[in-house]
């Protein structure tokens, strides 16, 4: 396992042990987000945007003050509820309609969080070193979400 696996593998243990007691999706988001922008390395925004309507609107994050709402379809993030797919972009200046809630931001990894198929919110990481996101990331950061996504239907399932 190289040292990148056993990294997101540790992490990923961290976050089930924060999330797997806890039925409040909010208070979860809160942790995840600190736990992430603790140990990722060279990134200035970690957090989550839930969607509601037609929008994007801000969840738990930490770094700096970010846009609150993002109309779906716009931007990286709303790129990313709309095809439904991770978004691992090298270099922002590059997207087509980013949206830059923060100037220094260079590279950007937003990840769909889904209940029963559906987008119900993404995982949204910045950083200002361009092209600082590899496919380790993206596979260990979806490991995450994935966990968080299982942890949701099975409070729902705990609340029928």
């Amino acid at each position: 396992m190289s040292n990148q696996a056993e990294f997101y593998h540790e992490l990923l243990g961290q976050t089930k042990a924060l999330i797997s007691n806890e039925s409040d999706i909010i208070a979860n988001m809160a942790n995840v987000s600190a736990l992430l922008f603790e140990h990722l390395t060279e990134v200035n925004w970690v957090g989550f945007y839930r969607v509601i309507g037609d929008e994007l609107v801000l969840g738990p994050f930490q770094g700096k003050v970010a846009c609150i709402r993002i109309p779906l379809g716009k931007g990286v993030c709303g790129t990313c509820v709309l095809t439904g797919e991770v978004q691992r972009i090298a270099d922002v200046h590059q997207f087509d309609g980013h949206i830059a809630c923060d100037a220094s931001t260079n590279a950007e990894l937003v990840i769909p969080l889904k209940v029963e198929g559906k987008v119900v919110a993404i995982l949204d990481i910045d950083s200002r070193a361009f092209d600082r996101f590899d496919l380790q990331d993206e596979q260990g950061l979806i490991s995450l979400v994935q966990a968080f996504e299982q942890n949701i239907a099975a409070m729902d399932k705990a609340h029928v």
